[in-house]
């Protein structure tokens, strides 16, 4: 679609939502806002484009006459190129996730207790970065370690109220996270490396994937760990296998079994979501003339580096000396040269296309 349709595009939303009738259905008026919301920072960078070409005109037609506006000329030139950079990056097409919020996963892997320390360490990270954003955490399962830290950990990440949704930046997250220090249970101070999982999913809604419930095996068990004075003593803890694709998932953490159904129904919603994507992808990449090298979220993405404080990504070429504040929720930096790189690659592609 290009830049007349979208405009064409967006005066007709706006039309539309002026009119009563459509509000009555609140699904459509939702979609058209959505829709409306998108587009708008592509029509109003386009029309302050436009206005500073016709600025630039003028101001260069009188710049013989008037030093001042030869001056004037030259800032509207700059102005006007710093807004067709602006809609040349408006116009790359976005992550159709971008939106939402997230459901994310660490998980223990390599190393044993030290693993599951660093888990919780990655975990308060995250919710320390959650909330220096503004962004909403709900811990919906959780099997904590014998030593304070976690075999694995599901956490629900939502960004309500802003324009973009959690998944803009942590879907950079995903992969293997190596850690490189002395645990606490080594007696010689010796530096071990040990490895953690994160799972990053775009959390779905019921209009995303729709689950036949004969689809479903419902198993409920006695929670286990800390909880409450229910645990232990009723079959409150549920897992459900999705028998089609044999997906699992399971959920202890609250009192009820109703609430840890529909807390498992979540993350099972979230990944049939990421497996149809990524199928989907599969499928489009496929088809390309020339592969081009996507984030691989089984690989190792990133190293914890704690004798030298230092933090590095390994599919950006990221590093920096300041492991202590990123581990305290200052993620900002490594998860800007991720988007600034997944810009960079999509512009190659729209530009090769």
């Amino acid at each position: 679609m290009n830049l007349d349709d979208l405009i064409s595009e967006y005066v007709g939303i706006e039309g539309r939502l002026a009119d009563p009738s459509v509000h009555a259905d609140q699904n459509l008026a939702r979609k058209l806002g959505k829709r409306y919301a998108e587009l708008r920072p592509i029509v109003e960078t386009y029309r302050e484009l436009s206005t500073t070409g016709d600025d630039l005109a003028a101001a260069r037609e009188l710049a013989g006459e008037d030093e001042a506006f030869a001056v004037e000329a030259g800032e509207l030139e700059r102005r006007r190129e710093d807004l067709e950079e602006r809609l040349r990056r408006l116009l790359v097409p976005r992550d159709p996730n971008d939106d939402k919020d997230v459901i994310l996963e660490v998980k223990a892997g390599e190393g044993g207790e030290e693993s599951a320390l660093f888990a919780g360490d990655l975990l308060r990270m995250y919710l320390r970065y959650a909330e220096r954003v503004g962004w909403k955490t709900e811990v919906l399962d959780s099997h904590p370690s014998d030593l304070g830290g976690y075999k694995d950990v599901t956490v629900a990440v939502k960004a309500k109220g802003q324009e973009d949704g959690a998944w803009t930046r942590l879907k950079f997250e995903g992969g293997v996270h190596r850690v490189q220090r002395v645990p606490a249970t080594e007696s010689q101070g010796r530096i071990h490396t040990s490895a953690v999982g994160v799972l990053v999913t775009p959390e779905a809604e019921d209009v995303d994937v729709q689950i036949d419930p004969n689809d479903l095996r419902i198993d409920v068990y006695r929670s286990s760990g800390p909880g409450g004075q229910s645990v232990n003593t009723t079959d409150s803890a549920v897992r459900i296998t999705h028998l089609p694709t044999g997906v699992v998932v399971s959920c202890q953490n609250e009192k009820s079994q109703l609430q840890n159904k529909e807390q498992a129904l979540r993350i099972l919603r979230s990944r049939l979501l990421a497996m149809a994507q990524e199928e989907a992808d599969a499928a489009a990449a496929a088809e390309r003339k020339s592969q081009v090298r996507t984030v691989d979220r089984s690989e190792r993405v990133r190293t914890y580096n704690y004798p030298e404080n230092r933090i590095s990504d390994h599919r950006v070429g990221y590093k920096a000396y300041n492991l202590d504040q990123v581990l305290d929720g200052d993620l900002h930096n490594v998860t800007q040269a991720l988007v600034d790189a997944d810009m960079e690659r999509r512009l190659a592609e729209a530009q090769g296309s």
